[in-house]
């Protein structure tokens, strides 16, 4: 992060406090950001929902498919459901920080 920046020692005003037209702005700005950030959220739970149970669930169906030279329900009990976590974790954390950015941009165009 930069420090070549003194930090500002007011808070930002609150939403109550500013004109009109900023306001609806800004609480626009923040539902669709909460929506975009809710839907990524429901997307991923249920890929979640998929490997973890979805596999174990389906693990005599899925015996005939290998991975490796084991089967596939194996193959993910043992290690590949970690490997979708681990996957699960970093586009959420990369498409957070896209979302971040483009929030803090539809607030700053209008300042």
């Amino acid at each position: 992060m930069p420090t070549d920046s003194a930090p500002n020692p007011l808070p930002p005003p609150a939403p109550e406090a500013l004109p009109q037209p900023r306001r609806a702005r800004i609480l626009a700005a923040r539902a669709l950001h909460w929506e975009r950030a809710r839907r990524l959220t429901v997307a991923l739970l249920g890929l979640w929902l998929a490997t973890g149970f979805g596999t174990v669930f389906f693990a005599r169906d899925l015996d005939h498919l290998s991975v490796f030279g084991w089967p596939l329900s194996f193959y993910m009990a043992a290690q590949g459901a970690s490997l979708v976590y681990l996957a699960i974790i970093g586009v959420y954390a990369w498409r957070m920080r896209v979302l971040d950015r483009g929030f803090a941009r539809m607030l700053g165009e209008g300042a």
